[in-house]
């Protein structure tokens, strides 16, 4: 992971709500996995929680005034040209607040900051939060199409 501040940003471009606050830091383990399931993405194990976590270039994370976790997003990527935005998600309870938006918006800026003009930024939008990246700018990648490889 690179130098990046893991302390709380000064501020995110949208406000977040009284009460929350945007960390760069990394969830826990548990925390990871739990919001990810939560949030309706794909069940990950404990194993692949530690990957994620000590791997990822960057991490936004929203938390409420007791600490819990609302919301989290991660950038990984070879830090120059190429990023990937995974794992966004927000508590089901605490959505359409923006605290996605301020994930997003802190993680681009990450990127706007450190790559050169070009950077090729990517993600895979589920329908649940297709509309928060179009009005981010994100387009559809055609005529590319994502593939995976199931396994």
């Amino acid at each position: 992971m690179p130098d990046l501040p893991s302390s709380p940003s000064t501020s995110p471009a949208a406000p977040l709500p009284a009460g929350f606050r945007l960390t760069r830091s990394a969830p826990t383990r548990r925390e990871y996995v739990r919001l990810r399931q939560v949030a309706g993405l794909s069940p990950r194990t404990a194993a692949q929680a530690a990957g994620a976590l000590a791997n990822s270039w960057a991490w936004a994370a929203v938390r409420t005034a007791e600490g819990d976790l609302a919301a989290m997003g991660r950038v990984i990527g070879d830090g120059t040209w190429y990023f990937h935005l995974a794992d966004v998600a927000t508590e089901p309870a605490q959505q359409r607040q923006g605290l996605g938006r301020a994930v997003m918006e802190d993680l681009l800026a990450r990127i706007d900051a450190a790559a050169p003009p070009h950077p090729y930024i990517t993600l895979l939008a589920d329908p649940p939060g297709q509309r928060l990246y179009r009005s981010l700018g994100f387009v559809d990648s055609a005529p590319s199409v994502g593939m995976r490889l199931p396994r």
